[in-house]
């Protein structure tokens, strides 16, 4: 999409100094707190006792140092995503534009962003994932280095979308906080008979999935601009339900919300199937490291997810047989041999009762 060399040159420098954060600075960070544990008087038992062990420790602040400022250079400056994108406004806005398939993008001009949305700039997005026409393109384009470990993978989309496929088939499926419509796509590609609904706040995002759709000429997948809380979608309609990195940008309140309304749109026996962050409970060291990324990311409902009890809280929306497993979001990812940061993905599934 851009042809400016000094933009790739940029963003590509970019992501080699992530390459380099992700991996050797990582894991001397680790070895260093091996090391310190190793001689502290106690054990640290919980993420607040790894902090403690880690303050004034130069290596972690560089890499602290590290993580916030090169998602903002990312954004800004002479090269970042959002001048980048802003000098080709009117090409850009003209490829939403295009003429959509009827029925394929519903937009509600009417609707609320909730508070808790649109009162941060998550990921540091300048203005969030909504406010500009624009926001979904510079969103995507900035996705396609949050995960610098699965360049070379199978994308981690198609690997979840494998793994609830294996939990049998569907009809129709929901997908909520779909995005820019990654997370979507993988449903449709992997069962094109059945009735594909994505569902998010953003419509510059949704605008961009629709218009990805309808150049795939996918037929089997529509789009919707509604509140995962309460979308409007009929009940008891849906074979599955599925969120993927939705739950942990939500407050407490709003994620009860989401579950409470996975299971209103299930049909008995339907499936609800999450792809979110919560750090192992045994490893204070990496829940120290993950929420210190939540702070330094602008993901302040972070750390609230991951201290909830997941297991009762599902069940108190009425699921049951409710599984946490880790989730491999790349070949080799959650080996004891890779040394490399990481974000602790887990794969939730649980049931509406027959």
């Amino acid at each position: 999409m851009f042809a400016d060399r000094q933009f790739e040159a940029y963003q590509s420098f970019l992501l080699g100094c992530k390459l380099y954060w992700t991996g050797p600075i990582y894991a001397e960070l680790r070895a260093t707190y091996a090391r310190k544990a190793a001689l502290a008087a106690a054990v640290p038992r919980s993420a607040g006792e790894a902090a403690a062990l880690l303050e004034g420790e130069t290596l972690h602040e560089t890499y602290a140092w590290l993580e916030r400022h090169l998602q903002r250079f990312k954004y800004s400056g002479r090269w970042g995503l959002q001048p980048a994108h802003e000098a080709r406004r009117t090409a850009l806005e003209a490829t939403l534009d295009a003429k959509l398939p009827d029925g394929l993008l519903a937009l509600d001009p009417e609707l609320e962003m909730p508070k808790y949305y649109a009162g941060t700039d998550i990921h540091q997005h300048p203005g969030g994932v909504w406010s500009d026409a624009l926001a979904g393109l510079v969103y995507e384009r900035g996705a396609r280095t949050t995960t610098p470990l699965l360049t070379r993978h199978k994308d981690l989309h198609d690997r979840f979308a494998d793994l609830v496929r294996a939990r049998g088939p569907w009809r129709r499926l929901a997908d909520l906080g779909c995005g820019f419509g990654k997370s979507t796509r993988p449903f449709a590609a992997a069962a094109r008979d059945a009735e594909v609904v994505g569902v998010d706040l953003s419509a510059p995002c949704l605008r961009l999935a629709a218009r990805d759709a309808a150049s795939a000429q996918a037929r089997n997948l529509r789009f919707r601009q509604a509140d995962a809380r309460a979308t409007g979608l009929a009940g008891a309609a849906f074979d599955v339900v599925t969120s993927t990195m939705l739950i942990h940008e939500m407050p407490p309140p709003a994620i009860r919300a989401l579950f409470a309304e996975s299971h209103r749109l299930l049909a008995p026996g339907g499936l609800a199937a999450h792809l979110d962050f919560r750090p192992p409970a045994d490893d204070p060291f990496l829940a120290a490291i993950h929420y210190g990324h939540a702070r330094r990311n602008n993901e302040p409902f972070m750390e609230k997810w991951a201290r909830m009890d997941a297991v009762a809280e599902l069940e108190a929306a009425g699921f049951r047989d409710v599984e946490i497993a880790p989730f491999e979001e790349a070949d080799g990812a959650i080996a004891a041999s890779d040394s490399r940061w990481r974000f602790p993905w887990v794969a939730i599934f649980a049931r509406k009762a027959a």
